[in-house]
């Protein structure tokens, strides 16, 4: 009995170091997430300012209808067509991540969490291909949305009736864009983003990493269309909407009640695009 007793001593101290060894492990683990996310949500957001600002600053070029085309949309002198579609991808990339990032931590330290259950080692390499996933997803849209609005802009430059109905026509993109923050599509689709993946117990593998990486994106893009449309018809290189888009998506991705939170964005889109459509119309 005696010999027990001392073996339980002798062990009990190994057990608690093993314990406080863990905790400090999970806790240094965290403040590196924490602090590489911080770092590259700062280094997005600079280079975004950096590339933005004196777009932003130039304003665009000045259409009938009393509205500025975005010089996103138009190349700079010298600068060939397959030039400045890099350009954008590159812009709009650096952007997205600097948008989305906030609301991508919470989920890429859950993916974390249900990896780590496995006894997984190579958390940083997954969670970072799920990450590059993610933003796949969001360059492939940018690259889909550029053409596009370079034969809109085409078109809007030839046509001066279709540039003077641009401004009603950006009233009512917004008023739709309101409407869509109440559907069960974008519900269901917030729901997707803010919970996966919780309570998991996730394969470590890059296969699983990066399908989920895509799926993220895929429903963050969907759930974000009305939001983006939005920053599309403002002003894509307007720096003060990108700030107040980016807090519109990480708080209904972030808040407890995100659901509520989209609704109430909803209501102050609903306001923004009837003010914009009366504005068009000589009301406002």
């Amino acid at each position: 009995m005696t010999h027990v007793t001392s073996l339980a001593n002798n062990f009990e101290p190994r057990i608690c170091r093993i314990m406080d060894t863990g905790a400090a492990s999970e806790r240094s683990s965290h403040g590196a997430f924490a602090c590489v996310s911080a770092l590259l949500i700062a280094a997005s957001a600079a280079l975004t300012i950096v590339w933005c600002g004196p777009m932003s600053a130039m304003g665009g070029m000045p259409m009938p209808g009393g509205w500025t085309m975005s010089m996103a949309w138009m190349r700079m002198p010298g600068q060939t067509w397959p030039a400045a579609a890099a350009s954008f991808a590159g812009m709009w990339t650096v952007m997205m991540v600097a948008m989305m990032m906030p609301s991508l931590a919470p989920t890429l330290w859950r993916y974390r969490e249900a990896v780590s259950r496995t006894g997984e080692t190579r958390l940083g390499r997954l969670t970072a291909l799920v990450g590059v996933a993610y933003f796949l997803v969001w360059t492939v849209l940018g690259m889909a949305v550029y053409p596009a609005g370079v034969a809109l802009a085409a078109v809007e430059m030839r046509q001066q009736a279709l540039a003077g109905a641009v401004p009603m026509a950006a009233g009512v993109v917004v008023l739709m864009a309101a409407a869509f923050q109440f559907t069960s599509w974008k519900a269901h689709r917030l729901a997707c983003c803010r919970k996966a993946p919780r309570g998991q117990t996730l394969p470590a593998d890059a296969a699983t990493a990066w399908r989920l990486g895509l799926r993220l994106g895929l429903h963050c893009s969907y759930g974000c269309a009305g939001l983006t449309a939005i920053l599309l018809v403002i002003g894509i290189m307007d720096l003060r909407a990108m700030a107040v888009i980016t807090a519109a998506i990480t708080a209904e991705r972030v808040a407890p009640a995100g659901e509520r939170v989209a609704r109430a964005i909803g209501a102050v889109a609903a306001g923004a695009g009837l003010f914009l459509i009366a504005r068009a119309a000589g009301l406002a």
